[in-house]
């Protein structure tokens, strides 16, 4: 049924859980996967001098983080005995990188994480699963915790 599922991670439990699922079903389906980190380049602005060793400083610990979750992704697929691609992707807007990811890929399911946020804290941070299920042209499942 499922082709081709791509997994967005981030390091999280909540990610730890969407690998999970998306192992089964992979098994299930004989499905190739995609692990992905989106990392935003610009996750500030600011001028001058201070801002420029900011950003780079941002950057190395941003991949740092990344490659990190890709990593411990690509283990448990492997462990699973599934082949899977992993990629970190570039994005202003984190959901637009998974989307674009899925669409460039071929993905016919996203499987992703969900942290559950509520309140002010989904109003200040916003929701990636969210956004991703609301502008998705495949169907997405999203796992909580």
């Amino acid at each position: 049924m499922f082709k081709h599922i791509l997994v967005p991670v981030d390091g999280s439990p909540t990610a730890a859980l969407a690998i999970d699922k998306a192992v089964g079903l992979a098994k299930a389906f004989g499905s190739t996967v995609t692990a992905i980190y989106v990392i935003d380049p610009y996750p500030f602005t600011g001028v001058g001098t201070d801002y420029a060793y900011g950003q780079a400083q941002y950057l190395t610990a941003a991949t740092a983080e990344a490659n990190e979750a890709i990593k411990g992704a690509k283990q448990a697929f492997e462990a699973a005995g599934i082949a899977v691609k992993t990629t970190l992707v570039e994005g202003h807007a984190v959901y637009k990188g998974i989307l674009q990811t899925a669409e460039s890929s071929g993905a016919d399911l996203i499987v992703m994480g969900s942290h559950g946020r509520r309140g002010i804290e989904k109003l200040m941070l916003g929701s990636v699963a969210q956004r991703v299920v609301s502008h998705a042209h495949v169907p997405v499942l999203v796992v909580r915790s």
